[in-house]
């Protein structure tokens, strides 16, 4: 290349970079239009062979792929887990690799670990006395990762470097694309108590009978992924933003007290060897039962917990295709289990609950039922479901989900005679955290995606779907996300921030990345595409990327692509903004066609002027005597003519009109309607469709359902205008509460009055120390 041609396409390469710069920095510099409508292409990445324009994987798509060999080992008395594991790495990426990185998620439970050192109380003059213990929880515990070891497969030692969460191994030669590398780790570290960290993971112990639950996740040291739109992730675990992992297959097993019942990711493939001929013909019979079968009853779990351990027991679980792998381990588990018939004609899915006596009346009937119907409606609106396996697994973590396995929380409360109780909030609370859980099956367990970075895609989508399983469960369920009016609270308060923030940065995140994506996407359902359009782009993403890994623009681009509507608009003002949802009904107007014929206009504004309401001065003026009614003489022509006098050349100028025009511009000045301009103004900021319900005075009504394009040249005011023969009583804006309006009281015309109540109180009287102390010193007596 000479340099003349160096020159030249340097010069070209600043004028692409100039121009692309520019492109992406369009301004409007001049006037206060606001275009809600634009396109974001200037934010969203570029398609490219790995992930196209339309949201599907690309002809180029790759991804990374880790198998595990696992033992492990429970330590009941120590409470300490030990394991070794061969790791099998698959390099797909086009790219070789120097280093490996591996996620070491324990480490967040050591003194001053990132997390523990950044960790800030919710109040600096009160806190509960669990917020407390968790605050102080790491000074006497011995936690995170021991690594002991790391081998590669002829046992020579490996560099390694730990940085907080994440570790690096350093290859002695880079790893060539399509090349596969076998390496093994050993490790140990504490199991917390669940309780006291709030964890994803630990124990609980049960003061009556001295029995445990283990809940173990996050438990081996996992690969970090290697991604076409980010490379290494190795954000490090700071406790909100959850998990990136990759898919693989997994031969684990799990030596525990051979009291203990375990409850694993994947197959159980030792049953021969860990449960009596009893128990393994219930699990056959559970396969095709239509109820609920116990595989461990509660007297066989209740022998077990009164037991001593003599010793351990090994069980062994594979599992394929699957992005992690989790456990659960107790003497005290009762264990029922039922078939779920896919709808595709495959396998049948083994349903199953694992739960103590203390769960009881409670899990019995619920846990298995939801985890089926979970299965069910997913199944419908997404794919059926291709594992062999899906639990419920009470213990002490507060609801979280693993490769077909879910722990999660609530059961019935016990008074002095152990008589079990539950609240009605507890039932339903139950049912809902079973099927967001075992929901997170299809997100982010098949359709994979970045947890660390973007908690919504699968919590909010999850969140949406559990609320369409919930109204399946029963009428009128008390769902807590998807209506619109969940999402009002977070939405009109000042700290908040985008659904599109990545995690660990999200301001409320039970309402960010779960309840407002649920409202959205229902919105988004019910009102902007309707249900065939919704559901079919919806299906259509989750088949798009099972067992691939999306982003949060392959959802956004497939749902555009599949629906055939332009979603941007949604997008911007739903994920990418702060705006609410305040549309009001700002005026209406009732016009009629002014048909220029003086005659018949000067009348009316006659009639309009008589009609006029009257100042004070001139109703008290109205019948009192007057100077020109006393002396007729001063009357002149102006008596007699004003300005509603029609005269012959007004009228010669009305007829030249009509000769001057066609006949269906005539047509249109003699019609009667009545025209009603609908004055809308745009108060949160946020653009969305208008539903009007109309009702007339003929006692009629139809209802309005205007497209957000409304607001495409002016985001703050629009008017709609309505051409009919009849005559408006009552207008109300979003009449069936879908939109997520923040304030009722400006959607209605006209105003109408806002319903209270007056509560009466007696104030109570000052405290009297000297009484209260003598009332006390007599009880004692």
């Amino acid at each position: 290349m000479t340099a003349k041609t160096v020159t030249i396409f340097a010069a070209l390469v600043s004028l692409c970079i100039a121009f692309g710069a520019n492109a992406q920095a369009v301004q409007q510099t001049k006037g206060n239009f606001e275009d809600k409508f634009r396109q974001l292409d200037e934010v969203w990445p570029t398609p490219g062979g790995t992930r196209v324009a339309s949201g599907a994987p690309g002809h180029a798509y790759w991804q990374q792929r880790v198998d595990y060999r696992i033992n492990v080992t429970l330590d009941a008395e120590d409470k300490r887990i030990a394991g070794q594991a061969t790791v099998t790495y698959h390099n797909n990426a086009p790219d070789a690799l120097d280093y490996l990185w591996v996620q070491l998620d324990q480490n967040i439970f050591a003194r001053h670990s990132w997390a523990d050192d950044s960790e800030t109380p919710s109040n600096a003059s009160r806190l509960t006395f669990s917020e407390f213990r968790r605050l102080t929880g790491r000074e006497g515990f011995d936690g995170g990762y021991d690594i002991t070891s790391v081998r590669d497969s002829s046992g020579a030692d490996l560099p390694t470097t730990t940085v907080d969460t994440m570790m690096r191994i350093d290859l002695p030669q880079p790893l060539a694309p399509g090349a596969v590398l076998a390496f093994s780790i050993d490790w140990t570290f504490q199991v917390p108590e669940a309780e006291v960290f709030d964890s994803r993971s630990g124990y609980e112990t049960f003061p009556d009978d001295g029995g445990e639950i283990y809940e173990i996740a996050q438990w081996y040291p996992r690969l970090a992924t290697y991604t076409d739109t980010a490379g290494w992730n190795n954000k490090q675990f700071l406790g909100t933003g959850e998990f990136d992992l990759e898919f693989g297959d997994f031969d684990v097993s799990i030596t525990v007290p051979d009291t203990h019942v375990v409850a694993a990711t994947g197959v159980l493939a030792n049953a021969e060897e860990v449960l009596t001929e009893d128990q393994r013909r219930r699990l056959g019979d559970a396969r095709n039962a239509d109820q609920p079968v116990y595989i461990v009853t509660a007297k066989e779990a209740s022998a077990s917990t009164k037991r001593r351990a003599r010793g351990t027991r090994t069980w062994r679980f594979t599992a394929e295709n699957v992005r992690d792998f989790a456990f659960a381990s107790s003497s005290k588990f009762i264990w029922d289990a039922m078939g779920h018939q896919r709808g595709d004609g495959g396998e049948p899915v083994m349903a199953m609950s694992f739960y103590p006596e203390e769960a009881s009346p409670l899990w019995d009937q619920y846990s298995t039922e939801a985890v089926v119907h979970t299965l069910e409606v997913f199944g419908k609106h997404l794919f059926p479901y291709p594992y062999p396996v899906a639990q419920s697994v009470s213990g002490p973590v507060t609801g979280m989900e693993y490769p077909m396995i879910t722990f999660n929380p609530y059961r019935p409360e016990r008074n002095e005679d152990d008589d079990p109780t539950y609240a009605r909030a507890t039932k339903y609370g139950l049912i809902s955290v079973i099927i967001h859980e075992i929901g997170h099956q299809y997100f982010p367990m098949i359709v994979n995606s970045d947890e660390r970075r973007w908690a919504w895609l699968d919590e909010g989508l999850t969140s949406f779907m559990q609320f369409i399983t919930e109204q399946a469960w029963e009428a009128d369920y008390p769902s807590r996300r998807g209506p619109a009016e969940k999402a009002l609270q977070y939405m009109t308060r000042p700290n908040q921030t985008p659904i599109m923030t990545e995690a660990d940065s999200a301001l409320g995140l039970g309402s960010n990345a779960y309840v407002k994506p649920a409202v959205a996407l229902n919105i988004l359902r019910e009102t902007v595409l309707g249900r065939e359009l919704f559901d079919f782009a919806f299906a259509e993403y989750g088949h798009r990327w099972q067992f691939k890994r999306a982003t949060p623009v392959d959802f956004f681009r497939t749902m555009e692509d599949a629906s055939g509507v332009d979603l941007d608009w949604f997008w911007r003002g739903w994920f990418y903004s702060t705006d609410h949802v305040d549309i009001a009904l700002a005026n209406v107007i009732r016009a009629r066609i002014d048909t220029q014929n003086p005659d018949a206009e000067k009348k009316i504004a006659r009639a309009k002027a008589e009609d006029a309401n009257k100042q004070i001065w001139q109703q008290r003026n109205a019948k009192a005597d007057t100077r020109v009614e006393a002396r007729r003489g001063l009357k002149d022509f102006y008596d007699e003519n004003d300005e509603y006098t029609v005269t012959d050349s007004q009228r010669e100028d009305y007829q030249s009109l009509l000769n001057r025009l066609d006949d269906w511009q005539v047509d249109l000045l003699k019609r009667d309607d009545n025209i009603y301009f609908i004055v809308l103004k745009n108060i949160g900021g946020l653009v969305m469709p208008v539903i009007l319900a109309i009702e007339y005075d003929d006692g009629s009504s139809e209802e309005l359902r205007i497209p957000a394009e409304i607001w495409r040249y002016d985001t703050r005011r629009a008017v709609k205008m309505l051409v009919t023969k009849k005559e408006i009583a009552e207008i109300t804006l979003d009449p069936h509460l879908e939109t997520a309006d923040a304030e009722r009281r400006n959607n209605h015309w006209p105003r109408q009055f806002e319903p209270g109540t007056l509560e009466l109180y007696k104030p109570e009287g000052e405290r009297n120390l000297m009484r209260q102390m003598r009332e006390d010193r007599d009880d004692a007596r």
